[in-house]
């Protein structure tokens, strides 16, 4: 593939649900472009952008592919972006290094929850916007009935269709251009090829209104273009095809068109929209590239993704990172179309590349001269909220676990890992199941880790709700010197800290030296506390009282006895368990209001208020930590997607009595497994 100048590359994201049609629309641009000489499908497991082992069996995108082709002397950059919520993240990085987004629709589903996630992203970024409504050739298919779900969804939108199809579901055969006023009659056998007609006689009337919305729309870019149109001219094709790329670019409309992937029907004509009005690059004075994805292949090793935004990058030449402040040499860039490598001298300014082995270079850094240092804008990832305790299957594969997914944090930084140093557990946190499932495969088949995936567990406490005073002896008489460490401690319940020592020791019944070990005792034996094994806080011990012996006493025996006096005292002092809990914040749309607070209070929880910000309103709660632990799986299912939630830990609190002696019972026989 040729090096293109700037005004000749495009780089375009496909975005939309799953199963609206993205990765086929992508297959038969390849199939139209030349690229491929037949179309793969999905069910088969043989198209170019969804080749990932994980992608074929589950069937769905996981991973946004690169995917150049060439078209009418311009070069294309479509990134084929995920359309599950567990990739949000792929999709945000992808959205950031293109100057245009195509929300793909499915004739017959229409907006769906992915869509609307994605909307907002782009509306968020002013990211202008092109709808491709796909799959017009299924029974059930209804263009009209999807303009109008968008036009009440959202009503502020400029939506401008610039096709509309003829015939429906089965004898969908084509559509009407109509800027140009004709009709494109498609065969049937998928080869993409047409003939043009005129406007079928039925259709007349409705072109022409849709016409007057189009050169209505477009007026506004061109100050001669108003006059004109306000004059009652009529605006020639010509005028309506220079003044569409304006719009897209400044976001005045937002051009609808229409298709089948599948029959490869319409596929060249937004393959034509793309070269001619969608906005070209624009390239910034400094060289710069930001690195917006990283792929762990065990072959080739680490791959960075980048697109260039000024400047010119050739192979051999030393980088500067200036997000970590470190110099690297980057070796032979290549373009990838799906797996496919194909090695380019020099990468223009605007173009969308790939290099292996930067061994320190992170998604989201910026590469860049050192003469001229910049930084451009990262990426903002979505927050993993869904955790789950991860342990290899095999014994002694620790360390290979650790380095395996440190290598899968890189590729997706919406993957977060931590250890629990109280339950001893590894934590792996992502954005949901599916996400989740997939790491597991990968570690798998790329690094040889078989690992296990279970809830974590949570991380109780355990105090005593009276004060009472206890005695604790260790004497031990062998050959020699014995032991011998006597204390009287008092333990009560406090409220100012996790744990507070003190002594009231009179005429040196305990000497000054031995002290410390008393307290030393005390802290250890905390550790475990006596109901099932948690550690103990919120208590005062006092050492009162006890008694030496001149030859043999010790440390070790006064640290001994104290944790004697410890665990004695703890049993008659009513333990009680405490459990954690957390404040949430739960962004959701007013709609499921209700469903969300109702789920909340059966989870135990305390909702604070509402705060009405902008977008969504937001829920505050505070909810016991262990009926939170799947809460990103079950706010999905009561949001269809639509809602969001923050958690953060606030304090400990003691567990109900009569949810108590139940979940002890549980926790004793989790223990001791």
């Amino acid at each position: 593939m040729k090096t293109y100048d700037t005004k000749h590359l495009r780089n375009v994201c496909l975005v939309g649900h799953g199963g609206a049609g993205k990765t086929s629309l992508t297959e038969t641009f390849l199939f139209n472009s030349g690229a491929i000489n037949r179309i793969g499908k999905i069910s088969e497991g043989n198209t170019v952008s969804d080749y990932l082992p994980e992608e074929v069996k589950h069937q769905v995108s996981i991973s946004t592919s690169l995917i150049p082709i060439e078209w009418q002397g311009v070069k294309v950059n479509v990134l084929d972006s995920p359309g599950y919520l567990d990739f949000l993240g792929e999709v945000k990085s992808a959205l950031r290094v293109v100057e245009c987004g195509v929300l793909v629709l499915c004739g017959v589903a229409g907006l769906e929850v992915q869509s609307e996630i994605t909307w907002s992203l782009m509306e968020q970024q002013k990211l202008p916007k092109i709808i491709f409504i796909n799959k017009l050739d299924r029974k059930n298919a209804n263009f009209g009935k999807v303009l109008e779900q968008l036009k009440s969804t959202y009503p502020q939108a400029r939506l401008v269709p610039l096709q509309l199809p003829m015939g429906q579901e089965a004898k969908f055969r084509g559509l009407i251009d109509i800027v140009e006023n004709k009709a494109y009659d498609y065969v049937s056998d998928g080869s993409g090829k047409y003939s043009i007609t005129e406007v079928p006689a039925e259709y007349k009337e409705e072109i022409e209104v849709l016409r007057e919305q189009l050169a209505e729309a477009v007026a506004e870019t061109d100050d001669e273009l108003l006059m004109k149109y306000l004059e009652g001219e009529g605006l020639s094709e010509a005028d309506l095809q220079s003044a569409l790329g304006v719009a897209l670019k400044q976001n005045l409309i937002i051009p609808v068109l229409c298709g089948s992937a599948n029959k490869n029907i319409g596929i060249s004509k937004i393959m034509d929209f793309l070269v001619d009005s969608a906005p070209p690059p624009e390239a910034v004075p400094e060289k710069a590239a930001l690195v917006f994805k990283t792929l762990a292949d065990p072959y080739v090793g680490k791959m960075s993704f980048f697109r260039v935004y000024g400047g010119v990058f050739t192979a051999e030449t030393l980088v500067y990172n200036s997000s970590r402040g470190l110099e690297e040499k980057i070796g032979q860039p290549f373009y990838l179309r799906g797996k496919t490598q194909e090695p380019v001298a020099s990468v223009s300014p605007g173009d969308i590349a790939v290099i292996a082995k930067l061994q320190e270079v992170k998604t989201g850094d910026t590469l860049c001269g050192k003469e001229q240092p910049v930084t451009l804008q990262g990426i903002d990832f979505p927050i993993p909220t869904l955790s789950v305790a991860i342990g290899p299957k095999t014994k002694g594969d620790e360390d290979k676990l650790g380095s395996a997914v440190a290598r899968l944090l890189e590729e997706d930084p919406t993957l977060k890992i931590s250890k629990n140093t109280e339950t001893r557990e590894l934590i792996l946190t992502g954005l949901g199941e599916m996400q989740l499932e997939i790491l597991q495969e990968k570690l798998t088949r790329k690094f040889g880790v078989e690992v296990s995936i279970k809830v974590p567990r949570v991380p109780y406490r355990e105090t005593i709700r009276k004060a009472v005073k206890v005695e604790g002896k260790h004497k031990k008489q062998t050959g020699g010197h014995g032991q011998y460490g006597h204390v009287w401690i008092n333990i009560e319940p406090s409220e100012e800290c996790d744990f507070e020592f003190a002594e009231a020791i009179f005429g040196g019944s305990v000497p000054k030296q031995y002290i410390p070990a008393v307290e030393k005792g005390i802290r250890e034996a905390m550790v475990e506390g006596t109901m099932v094994g948690y550690p103990v806080t919120d208590i005062k011990v006092t050492l009162c009282d006890g008694s030496y012996h001149a030859v043999d006493s010790s440390e070790m025996a006064f640290k001994l006895a104290a944790m004697v006096a410890f665990r004695k005292g703890v049993e008659l002092a009513k333990p009680t368990l405490l459990e954690p809990v957390v404040e949430i914040e739960v962004r959701v749309p007013d709609t499921f209001m209700g469903d969300v607070i109702a789920d909340l209070n059966g989870k135990r929880g305390k909702v604070l208020g509402m705060d009405a910000s902008e977008g969504y309103p937001t829920i505050r709660a505070h909810v016991p930590q262990a009926e939170m632990m799947r809460y990103a799986i079950d706010l999905r299912s009561l949001t269809q997607g639509r809602g969001s939630f923050t958690m953060k830990f606030l304090r400990y609190e003691e567990v109900p009595s009569k949810i108590s002696e139940t979940l002890v019972s549980q926790l004793k026989t989790v223990h001791s497994h």
